[in-house]
Order: C-alpha cells, then structure tokens, then sequence
C-alpha cells in the first residue's frame, strides 16, 4: 500500500500502482469524469499513469490550467496525426498548448496549405476523435528513439533528441502517429469535441533566423461546442477591440519602415495619452516619497556586465552603438536598473536616507525577432514606468506593501480585474540564477509574506522568476475576459552586492542596501494597447486627447463652431472643430470612429441660443442625444465629471 496526500492535507491509502484516475473515482465518479490532469509531488503527471509511491497528488479540471493544458497539448498531437494523414512525408517540429489553444509547426515540404484547408484539416480531426484512440505513454531509451523517428525521416525531432539525457525520454502514441513528448496528456482522445483551426504562420525552427522557416498551424479546441462558440465571438470582439487598429482610428501611433518595424511613433494624440498618464503615476507615487531621476539612453559594456544581464542576455537585447574611439563599447540601454544603481552610488548613505526611491519614465530598446513584434505589446523600443527602490531589510516588506497599493490603486482607476502571481526561482536550473540560496529565501519570503498580509490570494510558479530575483506579476483581466501581465514588482539582493551598494547603519557598520524593482504599468506601450482594448478605444474623459467636436451642420456655422471650441477650450476642456464640408451625417459616423467623447452639433438654433447640442459617443443611437445646453452648463458638468475622476 501507498500513502497519497491530497492538498487539504488529508492522507489517504491506495494500491501500488494506482492512477490518478482511480483516485479521482474513489471521490466520486461524476468528479473522476471531469478531471484532465494531475500533478504527483509537484510533477507534471499523466492521469492514466500509475503512481508506486508515497507522495502528494493535485487533480485538476477544464476550469484549472493544468487541465486545460494537457487537454490541448492532447489536441496537438491530434493536429499533428491529422496532418500527417493529410499531408504524408511532412516533417514535424514542436507542438505546445499555449495559453488560448495550441499549435504544431510543420514542415510542409512541396505541400501548399493555406486557410482553404482548414475544413479538410478539422474534418480529418473529428474522423480521428470518433475512433476515441488511447494515448498511450512509453519510456524509450536514446539510441531507440534516434532510431525510431530516424528511420521515419524525422530529422528535427533526432536533433531535439540527440540532446536529451538517456533514460528521460518518452514518447506518446495516439493511433497510427507517435511524438517525442514529455506529456502530461489526457488519456483519450474522446472528450474533445469542438475544433477550429484558426491560423497559419511562420516559425524558424527554434526561434532562428538562420534555420529553416516552418509553417506554425494554430488551432483550438474544446470538450463542448458551445465553449467554440462562445470563443469564436470573443474573438470577433477582439478582432474590433484591436489596439492596432483603433490607434490607427484614433490617430494615437503609427509605425514606419523607414524608421524600422517595432519602433513605435507616437503622434500628438497618442503623446497626450501618454503625457497625462505619466501625470497621473507622478502623482501618485509623490505621495509614497518617490524622487524623479533622468539616465542616458546609452551605456557602456562594463556597467551590463557588472550587473550581470550582458551574460544572461547578451545577444539577444544589447544592441551595440558605433563610437569613432577604438576599443570603446556602449549599447543602446535595454533597463534602466544598472544606471539607478550607478545614481545610488553617486553619494555615500545612512540608514536614516532610507529608503531612497528613484523614478523614471526611461526608454529602452531590446531586440525582438521581427515575427514575434506585434503593435504596442511587442515592439523593441518602448518606455517604462520604472523606479528603483533602496530600502533596509527591516523596511523591505512595508516598502513591498507599499509598491502593491500603488499598482492595485492604478489598476483601480481603470477598473481592471486582476490576478497576481509570485514566480520563484527553479531549484533544479541554479545555473540560471546569481545569488545564494539564502539571499534567494529571503527574497520570496518576503513576497510571499507581503501577499498574506494583504490576503492577496496569489499563485506561485517555479521557474519564472529574474535571473536576481523572485517577482510578482500582475495580471489584469480585460473587458472580454483576456489575461494580459502589466504591474511587476521584484525583490533583488543580489544587484546592490554586485555593485557594492552600502550604507552606514545605526552601529555605524556598513551594510547592503535591499533593491526593489516596479513598474506598474510594465510599459506605457503594453499599458495604452491593453487599455484601448479594454475600453474598444472608449477612454476615460479625463485621458481622452479630445474630449469634445465641434460639427456645424453647414459652413454658415463654422464661425460659431469656432467661438464654441475656444470657449471650451478656455475652460480647460480639450475641443476641436471638424469644418469640413461634408454633410452631419458622415461627420458623426467619422468622428465616431476616433472615439472623441462628446460631439457638440451647432446650427442656426443653436448659435442663436448660445447653446449646443449634445451626442455622447458610445452610447446607443437612441440614448446618444443627451439634449441642448448652454456652453458654460456644458463645460461646467464636463469639468465636474474630469474633478471626479482625477481624484487619485
């Protein structure tokens, strides 16, 4: 017999050999029907898979990611054996679940596949699911599996496994195909039920240039078709929602290939935006005693390597600059926490200066492949709202608390939803981290007794963590329910060790200072797209960088459209006049498009009565009209509603 504890603490005993399936069943059969995945002392585990130990087991559902993980990571070898049966010859690369589905990329060979195939594709999924086929686990040694996907032609899975360690290499067998897998998979193929093929791309194989490019099919499924449904229309909404092209709409950004891709412009609409959110921190952070501070854009190598990321991130985000003396070597500055260490050092400290925290909108650049830019949300030169906190050990976890109000204050003001989750460090890859276990304990101690404090309920992930340090990340739930990661906040002992960091404290001894890292919005570009996507574009009245048009039904109206807009404008409200000569009609359906809160539509009445009529954009037809009112009765309850919401 074996002793299985379940997360309640409870311990209950079963057979050697026992699944977790079984264990699912002996709750009951109707919670055995629902469970996809499990986890056994904390590993990733097959629910058809026996266990012959004693350990700790965690059953998981569709509603946990666990489940949904390993229900679509079933779903891409589905993909893939669908594929195969289409397409024979084809080579196959790699084919995770990601967040929202899965994918499979493929080397086609001569074969043209475009979206036309897709229904052929899901077609061929079904016939497969109907025959409800066992995935089946087996352990394999190297040399067999070299072997085996050898003898199939399979040239990118040999070279994945030639660097595998013996006798940890797997495989999954589903019908007629079989991959390289370490798992965790359902153990059928017969609850998936909804499929959709959704898009194809390009992939170099394992994210290099230089290789050959493969075909990245993206597809989705679920165990029941209204869930399809239900995510085909959110997707819809998103397609709508689309910051792109809402910036386009609204004249916030563009992007120039003679400037270079990922390297956003900002127009005068979209800086307002900008500007007025950098205010809104600014305030903010005054309060808890943050001091502004200014570094170049540019640094040399030596201050990277002193901080370690040129090691860990050398190739792929220090991009060099040209200097004309020999022997010199700057980048152009990809973070800004080296230079805040440098300001730190400027001027000896005692503990009565701290905590000392520095602030600053500073712009980085970090090279993206150009495959993976995607408007404001991946793009190699953006700016973040970024402050560097230098605080005593006895100050760290009220500082930390502190940090935490700020961001869920901010995430308050838009009315974001949010989740929160602590990413540790991988005990078992301590080659990719600087700092001691005992510097590294003392960090995600204090972060974990920072969100118990709060009773922020906050998930913890091994493996996710800084190279310096643990973090938590924040991430907020949009108005159709995607999870985008904004606000981080880092623990890090290990930057001011490897700057020398010190202060003169109260036994007059010098000791080394604890960092913190935040950034509440994580970047104003990821900020303002996932913002525009929450609201479709519809921004808060106190952002907008209009907030209200002027439309003369005719050009006998322009004068008093004019005289209107300077008015408000006096008054502090941000107005603009769209003379052009067209008719009302398409005036409003245009200016509806660049999301300008309130348009103002003057004629004879209304310039006779000193008055304007009011349309509220985003509202229905019917309720857009909210009447006629007096210029000063406007700006006075335009001005009220702004006082309101600026209250930070």
């Amino acid at each position: 017999m074996i002793n299985i504890k379940f997360p309640d603490g409870s311990v209950k005993q079963f057979e050697s050999g026992v699944t977790p399936l079984d264990i699912a069943k002996s709750i009951s059969e109707g919670f055995a029907r629902q469970v996809l995945a499990a986890t056994f002392n904390d590993e990733e585990w097959d629910i058809s898979r026996p266990i012959c130990s004693d350990g700790e087991i965690k059953l998981f559902k569709w509603d946990d990611e666990e489940g949904k993980h390993a229900f679509w990571h079933t779903s891409a070898h589905l993909l893939a054996e669908a594929l195969q049966e289409l397409y024979p010859g084809i080579q196959f690369g790699i084919g995770p679940a990601i967040e929202n589905g899965f994918y499979y990329d493929i080397d086609f060979g001569d074969n043209q596949v475009t979206s036309a195939d897709f229904p052929k594709i899901e077609k061929k999924m079904h016939e497969l699911v109907a025959k409800k086929e066992q995935v089946v686990r087996h352990d394999i040694s190297k040399a067999d599996a070299l072997k085996f996907f050898g003898d199939k032609g399979q040239t990118l899975k040999c070279e994945l496994i030639s660097e595998l360690q013996d006798g940890h290499i797997t495989t999954y067998t589903q019908g007629n195909f079989t991959d390289l897998c370490k798992g965790p998979h359902i153990p059928s193929t017969e609850p998936i039920k909804a499929i959709k093929v959704l898009s194809l791309a390009g992939a170099y194989w394992r994210g290099d240039e230089k290789r050959q490019q493969l075909t990245r099919v993206y597809a989705i499924t679920f165990p029941k078709k209204k869930m399809l449904d239900d995510y085909l229309h959110m997707l819809e909404e998103a397609k709508k929602r689309d910051h792109r092209k809402l910036g386009k709409e609204m004249e916030l950004f563009a992007f120039s290939a003679n400037v270079g891709p990922g390297l956003p412009l900002w127009l005068p609409k979209g800086t307002a935006v900008r500007n007025r959110l950098q205010e809104m921190l600014t305030r903010i952070q005054s309060r808890y005693g943050y001091l502004q501070v200014i570094t170049p854009p540019i640094g040399n190598k030596s201050l990277y390597v002193t901080s370690g990321h040129y090691a860990k991130y050398g190739k792929d985000s220090f991009q060099p600059i040209h200097t004309p003396e020999e022997g010199e070597e700057y980048f152009l500055k990809p973070m800004n926490c080296p230079h805040h260490c440098e300001i730190y050092r400027v001027s000896p400290h005692s503990y009565k200066d701290l905590p000392l925290r520095y602030a600053e909108f500073g712009t980085v650049c970090r090279y993206e492949q150009s495959g993976e830019l995607h408007g404001l949300t991946r793009v190699r030169s953006f700016t973040q709202d970024d402050a560097h906190l230098f605080c005593t050990p006895d100050q760290l976890k009220q500082e930390f608390l502190n940090v935490m109000d700020i961001i869920t204050h901010v995430f308050s003001i838009f009315g974001f939803e949010y989740e929160a989750q602590i990413s540790l460090r991988d005990p078992n890859n301590k080659d990719h981290y600087v700092g001691t276990d005992e510097v590294w304990d003392k960090a995600e101690r204090a972060i974990i007794e920072a969100c118990e404090e709060k009773g922020l309920h906050a998930k913890q992930v091994t493996g996710e963590a800084a190279f310096y340090g643990p973090k938590l990340d924040f991430m907020v739930k949009d108005a159709i329910g995607r999870r985008w990661q904004l606000g981080t906040i880092q623990v890090d002992y290990n930057l001011p060790e490897r700057f020398g960091l010190e202060y003169v404290g109260a036994d007059n001894k010098k000791h080394q200072p604890v960092m913190i890292h935040r950034a509440p919005f994580g970047s104003l570009e990821r900020f303002v797209a996932v913002l525009l996507e929450h609201t479709a574009g519809h921004l808060p009245l106190w952002l907008a960088p209009d907030q209200a048009v002027v439309l003369p039904i005719s050009e006998k109206y322009n004068d008093y459209a004019q005289q209107v807009a300077r008015e408000l404008n006096e008054k502090g409200i941000r107005t603009i006049v769209d003379d052009r000569n067209e008719k009302i009609g398409r005036k409003v359906r245009d200016n509806e498009m660049k999301r300008i809160p309130y348009m103002l539509v003057v004629g004879e009445k209304e310039a006779n009565a000193g008055e304007v009529s009011v349309r509220k954009q985003g509202e229905k037809d019917g309720q857009s009209v909210q009447g006629t009112e007096k210029i000063a009765t406007f700006a006075a309850k335009i001005n009220a509603l702004v006082e309101e919401q600026t209250k930070f």
